[in-house]
């Protein structure tokens, strides 16, 4: 059986992010892997490379579940069932590669709302 590239693509495009989630959840357990990307072993010359991207990492919703589930709803973009699910799926990045002003601001946000927030 031969594998329609153009077919496993297009239906990717067309998946929501938690069932983009389920799937690498899936290809983890069934092959033994991690989708996590390797840590980057080497520093600088200094030892200290400062990071110039972060993800932000929703670790606990908190009590205020519901405003937290706007603020990721309002800071996605995405709709009201898969910013619930990502807060229901904590921990979850929220965003990823953003800068770090962007990072703290966005944590910020979350904060204010009775989130934990953790930056990657």
């Amino acid at each position: 059986m031969a594998l329609d590239t153009e077919k496993i693509i297009a239906d990717l495009k067309e998946a929501s992010i938690l069932e983009l989630n389920d799937l690498v959840k899936a290809i983890e357990e069934e092959f033994g892997v991690s989708a996590a990307a390797p840590v980057a072993g080497a520093a600088g010359a200094d030892g200290a490379a400062e990071k110039d991207s972060f993800d932000v990492e929703l670790t606990d919703a908190g009590s205020a579940k519901v405003k937290v589930i706007k603020a990721v709803k309002d800071i996605t973009g995405l709709g009201l069932k898969d910013a619930k699910g990502l807060v229901d799926g904590a921990p979850s990045v929220i965003k990823e590669g953003v800068a770090k002003d962007e990072a703290e601001e966005l944590k910020a946000k979350l904060e204010e709302v009775g989130a934990k927030v953790t930056l990657k």
